[in-house]
């Protein structure tokens, strides 16, 4: 082994020529909801996937993951099943490693993911889109009000903790009609 630094020849290439959309956003925002409104407007397109997250939480009417104890999830990720992994709101986040051949295929994933991955995306596929969904707070304490889910921890702490700030590429106001900002995600994930 040398002594000298890494260079960009010594990292693996990134991979392509598929896109990764990344749709992050505070609790709230809608992420989901706009995700499965361009989900319906891509039914047909082969071309566009929207892989399941796996969360240490049930599945909900809000959010369709597949389930894992954190035990399971844990032995996964050591067996390499994850592309991507995170942890947040005290839960553990996943999206399964066949993105990879996907994108390789030339295919485009559309996957709600946390801010702290994007550097990691960015470093290991070679078109990335960082779409952030967002809303003003009142909107986003409604919401998450209106979930009740326990599991997540405290509102307010969801409502006002520090975040990571990440450039994105579009930014969308989720406020109004959810139909109407579910055609600004198809848009993006089309190239429109």
């Amino acid at each position: 082994m040398s002594g000298r630094p890494a260079s960009a020849r010594d990292r693996p290439p990134r991979l392509g020529p598929g896109r990764l959309i990344a749709v992050i956003g505070p609790s709230g925002a809608g992420k989901d909801t706009l995700i499965d409104l361009a989900r319906a407007g891509c039914a047909d397109d082969s071309a566009i996937l929207f892989p399941r997250r796996v969360v240490t939480r049930a599945a909900s009417r809000f959010e369709n993951n597949a389930q894992l104890s954190p035990e399971e999830f844990r032995r996964a990720r050591e067996q390499g099943a994850f592309a991507l992994h995170w942890e947040a709101h005290g839960h553990l986040y996943g999206v399964p490693r066949a993105i990879d051949d996907e994108i390789r295929e030339g295919r485009r994933v559309i996957v709600n993911l946390s801010r702290r991955v994007i550097a990691s995306c960015r470093g290991r596929y070679a078109d990335v889109r960082v779409v952030l969904v967002t809303a003003p707070p009142e909107v986003l304490a409604e919401r998450l009000a209106a979930r009740s889910r326990g599991s997540d921890g405290a509102l307010a702490e969801r409502l006002f903790r520090d975040v990571e700030e990440v450039a994105a590429d579009v930014t969308i106001n989720n406020v109004g009609n959810a139909a109407d900002r579910g055609r600004d995600l198809l848009r993006i994930i089309r190239g429109d």
